[in-house]
């Protein structure tokens, strides 16, 4: 049976259950990355489960988002993970180092192999033909530990991509005509595959933004083949041995096919505050701006800020506009300078930071206010920049270097001629900084700051459940307004006692201390919500710290795949309306009860009556068996560890 390229991949690594659709199944996972804002947790549950060393092929440890040294905290717990890398044996890239996805891409990343990121744009290795899934920081502890993955069977989305890119025109566009055709939710429950003519015209770089950005469509992930330019990317970072050919067989099926003629494209935008928003950047030009970013992990890599360089070899940047990079990597950093590029940045008058995400996560670089932001990266979320009532918009590098210059939003072509280049066919590699793992048995001692808290326990599922609507939100709710991240709360997340004061601070002031009264009168905390609730990032504290809170139970319209993966995790029950209609009725403070709600779950049964103020409705919980005996025991560690 001709296969796909991520059917290949799934049926290589299957460990458990079979390769149908919507069936649960557990996959082996051959490396793993931490970032330090979700990494500090995973190691504290890796921890946990008492296995003295990673049992994947490669695992590695990054230090990218807590760069801000405002106080001891973030430095504290970069020495903590350092010291957890050496015992457990990882890969440790520290800080200054580069961004995650664009580091792995570089050092680590295989076509055919499996990764399993505690972030959500991990999807960035399937530019190598990597099958790259972002998780919860506790099922990358897991996979650590030496256990599968378990994830529905997706749909497979083929794009199948056929002509060449104009100039002016960059891979980050075809994902923007993505988002624009099939909104935030148009990969929700999919795999998105690329095939077809127009793949050979993408180098690994263009492939990465791709799959990068792609994450915003709510797929599962998405992957390339691997390909000759993969295996001249891998060449050019010295590391060609590990290449091999993978790509779909002549005759394979996809489940939904979507047409994509790169050379029909035009640079697009996309306006505030949602990834899909997107219009012709003609349609909004002339806009003044005050703020131009060019980095995070979909565009800070040598290509991107090589054709930014190119361009301001002839221009300068507007004296109203704060031009800023955030270089990908060392590596990116250390070949801008041996070319002479950086020197050409610096002349120009971009400020250029150090390698890492930075304003991406709110981490510095709030644009001022009332003003225009435009960004070369993934996320536009509301006040994700740190400013509220932001304006941020999300372009390619070569939209934002031309607005830089004009100082208002800017249709690169009116620059004139595409400023050609070609990349080096051998980088200067830029990673002596990475520490290789510790020889096994090597006596390594932990080292915790004061602000690393032990990690709560929490009480399996109780049989009949008796609570409070705490809060009732509407479509789109992100982990962002969920867990706010930003240079305030981020550097908390050790620490949830700590963190759990900001559950939903953006939302709703009064939150955290509603939930504390209603536990402390021994009821539990129920939120209500529309669609697509906890979109966004992988960051597991958006369901850690409100179930520290109390809360137990979500009732939505529907989930985002790796929140309701993580609600699990920490046993908060995911249901979902049976009649949507039914969220139009419900009123924050409504007394809350799920008669024989364990013996429900045990029995595996899939309706559950809510009654709401003593009204029933129906609520459905679409999870595996394994699902019910992880909520039942009030989550994954505890059923972990008798299992």
């Amino acid at each position: 049976m001709a296969k796909t390229v991520t059917e290949k991949i799934l049926a290589s690594h299957l460990v458990e259950g079979s390769l149908e659709k919507a069936a649960e199944i557990g996959i082996r996972i051959d490396q793993t990355l931490t970032q330090d804002a979700t990494g500090t947790m995973a190691y504290l549950e890796f921890e946990a489960t008492g296995i003295p060393r990673v049992q994947t092929e490669l695992s590695v440890c990054y230090v990218d988002h807590n760069l801000v040294q405002s106080d001891f905290r973030n430095a504290d717990d970069h020495r903590f993970l350092q010291s957890v890398a050496r015992r457990y044996g990882l890969y440790f890239s520290p800080p200054g180092n580069g961004i995650s996805h664009q580091v792995h891409l570089e050092r680590f990343g295989a076509p055919g192999k499996t990764l399993l990121g505690s972030d959500s744009h991990t999807p960035t290795g399937g530019g190598l033909g990597m099958l790259a899934i972002g998780a919860g920081g506790l099922d990358v502890a897991m996979a650590m530990a030496g256990k599968p993955f378990y994830l529905v069977m997706p749909k497979i989305f083929g794009i199948r991509l056929s002509g060449k890119l104009p100039d002016w025109v960059s891979a980050r566009d075809i994902l923007l005509e993505l988002l624009r055709q099939l909104s935030v939710k148009g990969g929700v429950g999919y795999i998105m595959e690329y095939f077809g003519p127009g793949v050979g015209e993408l180098s690994v770089t263009d492939r990465a933004s791709i799959t990068n950005f792609g994450a915003e469509l709510g797929a599962t992930t998405s992957v390339f083949p691997s390909d000759e330019n993969t295996k001249k990317f891998l060449a050019s970072q010295g590391r060609s041995d590990l290449w091999t050919p993978l790509a779909a067989d002549v005759g394979a099926t996809y489940d939904e096919v979507i047409d994509i003629d790169m050379s029909g494209l035009e640079p697009l935008i996309a306006c505030p505050s949602s990834p899909d928003n997107v219009v012709k950047v003609t349609e909004v030009a002339g806009k003044p701006i005050a703020q131009v970013l060019v980095g995070s992990c979909s565009n800070s890599s040598l290509r991107d800020l090589m054709v930014v360089a190119k361009v301001l070899e002839k221009e300068e940047i507007d004296t109203d506009v704060s031009f800023e990079i955030n270089p990908g990597s060392r590596q990116v950093l250390e070949n801008m300078t041996a070319q002479g590029d950086m020197l050409t940045l610096v002349k120009a008058g971009a400020r250029v930071h150090q390698a890492g995400c930075l304003g991406c996560i709110g981490m510095g670089q709030a644009p001022p206010t009332g003003t225009i932001s435009l960004r070369t990266f993934p996320r536009n979320f509301p006040g994700r920049s740190g400013t509220v009532n932001d304006q941020v918009y999300l372009c390619s590098p070569e939209v934002a270097v031309a607005s830089a210059v004009k100082g208002r939003i800017t249709d690169p072509r009116d620059l004139g001629d595409y400023p050609h280049f070609d990349l080096p066919e051998k980088y200067l590699l830029g990673d002596q900084r990475i520490e290789s793992p510790r020889e096994a048995g090597e006596v390594v001692e932990i080292v915790r700051g004061p602000n690393i808290a032990p990690f709560p326990e929490f009480e399996p599922l109780a049989d009949t459940w008796h609570g409070t609507i705490l809060l009732k939100v509407g479509d789109n709710i992100t982990t962002d307004h969920i867990m706010p991240a930003g240079a305030k709360i981020l550097p908390l997340r050790s620490n949830i006692p700590a963190i759990s004061e900001y559950v939903f601070n953006s939302v709703d002031l009064e939150f955290t201390k509603r939930a504390r009264d209603t536990a402390a009168g021994d009821l539990g905390g129920m939120v209500i919500g529309g669609e697509n609730y906890g979109q966004g990032s992988s960051r597991e504290h958006a369901a850690l710290a409100p179930r520290f809170l109390g809360v137990e139970v979500k009732l939505v319209k529907s989930f985002a795949r790796i929140h309701k993966a993580n609600l699990i995790n920490f046993g908060i029950v995911p249901l979902t309306f049976e009649n949507p209609e039914d969220y139009e009725m419900l009123k924050q403070g409504a007394a809350v009860e799920i008669p024989d709600m364990r013996q429900k779950i045990v029995a595996g049964e899939k309706t559950l009556t809510v009654l709401i103020d003593k009204k029933p409705i129906q609520a459905t919980l679409e999870v595996s068996n394994r699902h019910r005996e992880i909520l039942l025991a009030g989550g994954l560690l505890n059923w972990a560890k008798t299992a």
